[in-house]
């Protein structure tokens, strides 16, 4: 959850930290050229104050040796302005003749933004708000201010500069933005690190825990773990949903246990009374041979009940074991029975280890090794392997038996299932069930599949690591 969660929030924090990101810029750069405009501005109107005393345009009719101070203090002006800033700058009258320029060799082009600059100063309107000039562009900056004399503009004083500086200055404060920007997505994607893991740390307990309870550990808890006061209530929440539900399956299997139990007397008592009524009647009746046979297989089925309570409901005690060594126990003890009935008891037994309760094993392996024994015929083969791989050890037991379609296999195992094949068999259905309650209690699994060319197959599945490392 947290590698979905965590970039949905660092595309929402990038989406913000752009969204006013973008406008900085754009003010930083607009903030910088309206600085060069109005030092431009100031210039202009400096030069326009100089100029409006310059009454007369130069003839050639003038007497040799005659001077207009004013013009040649505007020019001279004009001259050191350019020297020392590098930036043209000149006085032009309506009809584009110069009063004065630097360089001397400068005139009004016929377009462009400082014949529009021109123009726009012949209305009495100053450059207020010429075209954003973009640290990408090599354009130059025109600036033009009108010489108004008796309430008309006699002339216009323009000034192109370049831009280098300014666009120098706009890409500066532009790196400090990336710079501040950068720090505060990285202070962000902290920020949200901190925070996911505050609130999916009671998610994650309460996964864990869930997934404890799912695999059999009904007594683990969620843990206190912090976050947000919704997650923690959902805990409490969870833990008293755990306890109720843990309440009732112990109800539940005390019911059973106790009712098996509780039958088992008075069953005890009506065989023995069957067996006395038996003692007066001809020997060989066949009503009381069939109730004898339904006395006991009721007999069976209390017992298997109780053994499945108790399975149900103790706790594994969890040892590294010997799998093979155990397995290879089992196959000696039941062979004899194999013996009798004619089938063929066989084990690949090698030594592996694996974590699991030895008594709780050894009861499913009986379990399933009598179930293979049940259902194979005389001179059958029933086989059981050991072997490991992919952090499990597994014990293999397959069985020459006529096996089960994919429609049986779907449901054996269940409480008093039993396939309609095989009715006459005996047994009360819950071998196969009581054996996978002991196995879930440690970790392990069952599973069933089909042995060929006919039998059934069932797969049991040992955890090779620990619970610690598990965790």
């Amino acid at each position: 959850m947290r590698s979905r969660l965590l970039p949905l929030l660092i595309i929402l924090m990038a989406g913000v930290l752009l969204a006013l990101g973008f406008p900085l810029a754009v003010s930083v750069a607009a903030a910088q050229q309206q600085k060069v405009v109005v030092d431009r501005i100031d210039d202009t109107a400096r030069f326009a104050s100089l100029a409006q005393f310059v009454t007369k345009r130069p003839t050639g009719s003038r007497v040799a040796g005659s001077k207009d101070e004013r013009r040649e203090t505007l020019q001279k002006e004009l001259d050191d302005y350019f020297d020392v800033y590098g930036i043209r700058a000149g006085v032009f009258y309506r009809d584009d003749s110069p009063m004065a320029n630097a360089p001397s060799d400068w005139y009004l082009p016929q377009r462009g933004d400082i014949r529009g600059a021109f123009e726009e100063a012949l209305r009495s309107r100053g450059s207020h708000d010429p075209e954003q000039v973009w640290p990408w562009q090599r354009g130059r900056l025109a600036v033009a201010s009108p010489v108004i004399k008796d309430g008309d503009v006699i002339a216009v004083v323009v000034t192109d500069s370049p831009t280098g500086r300014m666009r120098s200055e706009t890409l500066h404060g532009w790196l400090l933005i990336v710079a501040g920007e950068a720090a505060a997505m990285l202070l962000a994607v902290g920020a949200a690190l901190r925070l996911t893991g505050w609130v999916l740390r009671p998610v994650r307990v309460l996964d864990a825990t869930t997934h404890d309870i799912a695999t059999g550990r009904l007594k683990s808890r969620v843990a206190a773990a912090g976050g947000p006061p919704e997650l923690r209530r959902l805990a409490r929440s969870f833990n008293e949903m755990a306890d109720n539900v843990q309440d009732v399956l112990e109800q539940q299997r005390a019911f059973v246990a106790d009712a098996s139990h509780q039958l088992r007397n008075p069953l005890s008592a009506l065989l023995l009374r069957i067996e006395l009524l038996a003692l007066e009647l001809p020997e060989g009746n066949e009503e009381i041979a069939s109730v004898r046979t339904e006395g006991k297989r009721l007999a069976q089925v209390l017992d298997d009940l109780l053994d499945l309570a108790q399975a149900e409901h103790t706790a594994a005690d969890l040892s590294l074991t010997d799998i093979g060594e155990l397995a290879a126990e089992r196959v000696a003890s039941w062979r004899p029975l194999a013996d009798e009935r004619g089938v063929r008891l066989t084990g690949r037994c090698p030594a592996t280890t694996g974590w699991a309760d030895p008594i709780a094993l050894s009861s499913a392996l009986d379990a399933v090794i009598d179930n293979a024994l049940k259902f194979t015929p005389e001179g059958g083969l029933v086989q059981v392997t050991v072997s490991s791989g992919n952090g499990t050890t597994t014990v293999v037991v397959t069985d020459g038996g006529p096996g089960l379609n994919e429609d049986e296999l779907a449901r054996v195992g269940d409480r008093f299932w039993r396939s309609n094949r095989h009715q006459n068999v005996k047994g009360s259905g819950l071998g196969l069930s009581i054996s996978r309650a002991l196995l879930a209690a440690g970790g392990a699994s069952i599973a069933y599949g089909s042995h060929e060319p006919h039998g059934l197959k069932v797969t049991v599945s040992i955890p090779r690591s620990g619970p610690s490392a598990a965790v």
